[in-house]
């Protein structure tokens, strides 16, 4: 008996020996930002954030819910997403409301290609004291048009997935990529809405933000702002930037003169040649588009209309797997003068795996400063914004 005692003793020692040494034990070294290229020696979010420049709106008694008159302008948060989506869109609209909108009670507007069921709509009208509508996408908005060729999308989509390109055979994707570049801003609903705010489920939101960024795109004559700015994969879209080159030789009167324009930012073949060379001179660099605060303005134009139908007529959506960002991207890189595109540093947000984290003190939370990922390495090779900041800057 008196050896088992023993043991046991013995080995309740060793247990409280263990648990003292990780309890005292020096912490694991805090993995420090990697970058990766030698142009960017350092994260400029790791430099102190501050607001954009004045003017600003500040919160008060005109924003609060029922404020007549109001100080909000005519500007909405956007989302396509669906009923079984609902946990994660809540957990974004807490995210954005516990960071910006309970000060500025901007409606949310919600879009479903099925009809939202009463579950959805009692949590999200619950989740903020704005108020919240919710619309049915048109089937003509959403059905694939009646040019593609379904069989030549089926073997198209067979292709793309030996080529490892992700949804290539999901039909909802590509309808759902089609739509927020093009179609999404022709809804009824938002006939009379000059500026929106997109958020997509599962995003965080990790920074106060103290003004009114509608009236900030408005004042500081902004069409379109960003957080993050990546590489696309090249396969997705072999002949978007072809098809687009056939477009401005057919309408060069859209494309802004070279001092204006970002097309530098779009053709850039130093940094990741084989991108380009895949994507037939397309850098494949564009704004993530899950976060985008945008004047509905540059998409009603004629010039982005006329590309839109021009691509959609294409086939490209549906044979390949052209992406709403680096369609966006492009035509804004092309279309529009590069001081009217904004970069949101001061806004702290993450999208699976990416993040924009500044250093705003005392104003964020759940963030690491000047962390592009929290992923693997080799995801900091997808980061586009030295390409922006070299060809554009940092405004």
């Amino acid at each position: 008996m008196a050896k088992p005692m023993r043991a046991l003793a013995l080995a309740s020692l060793v247990l409280l020996l263990y648990i003292t040494f990780q309890v005292f034990r020096n912490p694991p070294p805090i993995k420090e930002p990697r970058i990766v290229y030698p142009d960017m020696k350092t994260d400029p979010n790791l430099e102190e954030t501050h607001e954009p420049p004045a003017p600003l709106h500040r919160a008060d008694s005109s924003y609060t819910p029922n404020a007549s008159p109001s100080s909000r302008i005519n500007a909405t948060i956007l989302s396509l997403v669906r009923n079984e989506e609902l946990d994660g869109m809540l957990q974004s609209m807490h995210d954005l409301e516990a960071t910006w909108n309970h000060k500025f009670n901007y409606p949310w507007t919600f879009f479903n290609d099925k009809p939202f069921d009463q579950r959805f709509k009692d949590l999200t009208s619950a989740a903020t004291n704005a108020s919240c509508s919710y619309h049915l996408i048109p089937k003509d908005h959403w059905a694939v048009p009646a040019w593609i060729d379904q069989s030549l999308y089926t073997e198209s989509a067979k292709l793309l997935g030996g080529k490892d390109v992700q949804y290539a055979g999901m039909v909802s994707y590509h309808q759902m990529c089609r739509w927020n570049s093009g179609m999404f801003y022709r809804h009824p609903a938002l006939a009379n809405t000059r500026y929106y705010w997109r958020v997509e489920p599962k995003v965080h939101f990790f920074c106060d933000v103290n003004y009114d960024v509608f009236r900030y795109m408005q004042d500081h004559n902004k069409t379109y702002g960003f957080t993050i700015n990546l590489y696309d994969a090249p396969a997705t879209m072999p002949t978007l930037w072809p098809e687009t080159l056939k477009f401005l030789d057919a309408h060069p009167e859209y494309l802004k003169d070279n001092d204006s324009n970002s097309r530098a930012w779009l053709e850039d073949s130093e940094r990741r040649p084989e991108h380009n060379k895949i994507a037939n001179g397309y850098s494949t660099c564009h704004f993530w588009s899950n976060f985008e605060i945008a004047d509905l303005e540059f998409w009603r134009s004629k010039a982005y209309s006329d590309y839109f139908d021009h691509l959609d007529r294409s086939g490209g959506f549906f044979y390949e797997r052209w992406g709403d960002a680096p369609v966006h991207s492009i035509a804004l890189g092309l279309f529009e003068d590069k001081s009217k595109i904004h970069w949101f540093r001061d806004i702290g947000y993450q999208h699976i795996p990416y993040f924009n984290c500044p250093n705003v003190p005392g104003q964020c939370s759940g963030c690491r400063t000047g962390f592009f990922t929290d992923g693997e390495d080799f995801l900091y090779k997808e980061d586009c914004r030295p390409n922006w900041f070299k060809y554009v800057g940092m405004g």
